[in-house]
């Protein structure tokens, strides 16, 4: 059952048919707003509410102004970034659970890696710490990320260049390399 179906059965009453669009994209939503800001339980929390909202406002989904996917991402996004701006969490940093290293030294490197990684992230400006994150951590496409933010694709290109140009050039800072 794609999408557009799921959400006509729910319309139609049939609320449970809900769980299966929050089991398709929870993972990715919860990510996203963890990637965004390092806490996991304003992720979780933030999550649901999401989801929450989704439920309350199916009505307004408009399948010929974009995809299901893309007005969820749009909302979790946007929740997201009022998060931040009302206040700032603390950014702990936190090794993720899937890593296997071959030995201690490895695992040290990894989590310095990742540690700096988040620390370059969040000097990122907001548009281009967001466009990054989508792209290169939530792997959506160029236009999967216009449509969520509003903007041209073009937009999303340079906002996605811009960062990487940032995160690139702060890394080599960091190793002592320099350009002339």
């Amino acid at each position: 059952m794609d999408d557009e179906e799921t959400i006509r059965r729910v319309l139609d009453g049939q609320s449970d048919c809900f769980a299966i669009l929050v089991e398709q994209y929870q993972k990715k939503v919860v990510g996203m707003i963890y990637q965004m800001t390092r806490d996991h339980h304003l992720s979780e929390d933030l999550g649901q509410d999401v989801f929450l909202n989704v439920y309350q406002n199916l009505r307004r989904f408009d399948p010929a102004k974009g995809s299901f996917s893309t007005w969820l991402y749009r909302i979790a996004q946007n929740k997201t970034v009022n998060a931040i701006k009302k206040k700032r969490p603390m950014f702990l940093p936190e090794t993720p659970e899937a890593i296997s290293p071959r030995n201690a030294f490895h695992a040290v490197a990894y989590q310095e890696f990742h540690d700096e990684l988040d620390r370059r992230l969040d000097q990122l400006p907001l548009k281009q710490k967001i466009a990054f994150v989508w792209a290169e951590i939530e792997q959506l496409s160029y236009q999967e990320i216009a449509e969520i933010e509003g903007v041209c694709v073009g937009t999303i290109k340079s906002r996605i260049h811009s960062a990487r140009q940032q995160l690139r050039m702060a890394f080599e800072t960091k190793k002592g390399i320099t350009h002339e």
